[in-house]
């Protein structure tokens, strides 16, 4: 996941690793935690495989800074973690699609749509699975479990809002392009 948010956002504009770092913290904090320690081997990787440029500018206190650019491979890259769906735990898909989300604006209509789709089938079935269990006997076990459900219907809920929301653009564009 950090691969994927660390090229959605050197789509926008080339950055340093302490200043990728702060807006890694600042728009995904909430879907996945951000160290040091990961970043640092994660640009020298990408920009190993060409997917990263580096260039080295003097910093303001006399230093060098590294800057690393997203190049073509790096884009191409970023669309194919943008439609990967590995098999992996509950919260991580979770965490998965959130990042997606916010780097919609650089995947074309049809694939937010169907990754939409995707997310929405596999809340409803969730949801379908969990509401088919006995309630527990526990006051507070029932009551975090009733909350899970309600956070997985608000999901559904929203997904089907912007799914509603990215249908309706992309048939008013399909339709002024006639």
């Amino acid at each position: 996941m950090l691969e994927l948010a660390t090229l959605g956002l050197l789509q926008k504009e080339p950055l340093h690793g302490y200043k990728l770092k702060q807006q890694l913290e600042q728009f995904i904090s909430g879907c996945i935690s951000v160290n040091y320690g990961a970043i640092y081997p994660l640009l020298k990787r990408l920009e190993q495989k060409g997917y990263l440029d580096l260039s080295i500018t003097e910093g303001e206190a006399g230093g060098n800074k590294k800057i690393y650019a997203i190049t073509e491979a790096g884009r191409e890259r970023f669309q194919e973690k943008m439609q990967e769906s590995p098999k992996e735990s509950w919260v991580n898909a979770r965490s998965r699609f959130m990042i997606k989300f916010i780097f919609f604006s650089h995947i074309s209509p049809q694939k937010r749509i169907k990754l939409m789709e995707e997310r929405l089938a596999v809340c409803k079935a969730r949801l379908k699975e969990h509401k088919g269990e006995p309630q527990p006997d526990d006051y507070y076990l029932a009551t975090a479990c009733n909350r899970y459900l309600a956070v997985i219907e608000d999901e559904i809920n929203w997904l089907t809002q912007q799914l509603n929301n990215e249908r309706s653009v992309f048939t008013s564009a399909t339709t002024s392009l006639r």
